[in-house]
């Protein structure tokens, strides 16, 4: 089934998604949380990867409040000043809020279970994803940040799988380790390290893409989704 753009309706208000189906019509769903470029041409294939893997896969514009119909790519310095500018704008706390709302429209189409996987922005946000919302399951890709909010680690109730870049120049390494030992005893939080690897490894076209670790990385996540959502 080919995705299609839809509307999400949500308690501050109307906004725009990538829904991605399984060809079965019936599956579990995931939503994936954007980066910093919004909705984009990468999300979407991100989107229609994990649909032909079995899942309804919703790409929320959490721009929404900023800016709708957000989609820039990685290509020049406009497009990335413009998608900083953003980030800095952005409040995490209505992107949870719109994140819940996302989750809560899967269900609506009949997905018993829900996860969500996020990318660099995204991926800072999956983590709040599991210690702010009722998600089954969540990955987060390089997040950044999330060694600010350790102390909502107690609020995560299922599993969180976090995959982090090694040589990341937004996550330095005294980051990284305040989060694996902020979380290491918890054992629902699984870490997996990729050496070697900067920041945004498994965006397609991107400066630091290793189509390996790429490919390590989402054969895990998807894993991890069909063990925790099924």
């Amino acid at each position: 089934m080919a995705g299609q753009d839809i509307t999400i309706n949500g308690p501050d208000g109307a906004f725009a998604g990538y829904l991605a189906s399984p060809a079965a019509g019936r599956g579990s769903g995931v939503v994936v949380i954007q980066e910093i470029f919004g909705v984009n041409q990468v999300m979407r294939s991100v989107a229609d990867e994990l649909a032909a893997a079995g899942f309804f896969a919703l790409v929320p514009d959490l721009f929404w409040r900023l800016e709708p119909g957000v989609a820039l790519t990685d290509r020049t310095d406009a497009e990335w000043q413009r998608a900083f500018g953003l980030m800095k704008r952005f409040d995490a706390a209505t992107g949870i809020a719109d994140i819940q709302t996302a989750i809560t429209h899967l269900r609506g189409l009949g997905c018993g279970k829900v996860g969500a996987v996020g990318y660099c922005l995204g991926g800072f946000l999956a983590y709040l994803t599991a210690c702010r919302t009722d998600c089954d399951a969540s990955v987060g890709y390089y997040g950044m940040n999330i060694q600010n909010l350790l102390g909502e680690a107690a609020n995560i109730r299922k599993p969180l799988m976090l995959h982090v870049a090694e040589k990341d120049e937004y996550h330095p390494p005294a980051a990284q380790k305040l989060v694996a030992d902020g979380l290491a005893g918890n054992r629902l939080v699984t870490i997996h390290t990729y050496p070697e690897m900067g920041h945004a490894f498994a965006r397609p076209g991107g400066n630091h893409y290793d189509g390996a670790n790429a490919g390590l990385a989402n054969g895990r996540t998807v894993t991890f989704f069909r063990q925790h959502l099924s």
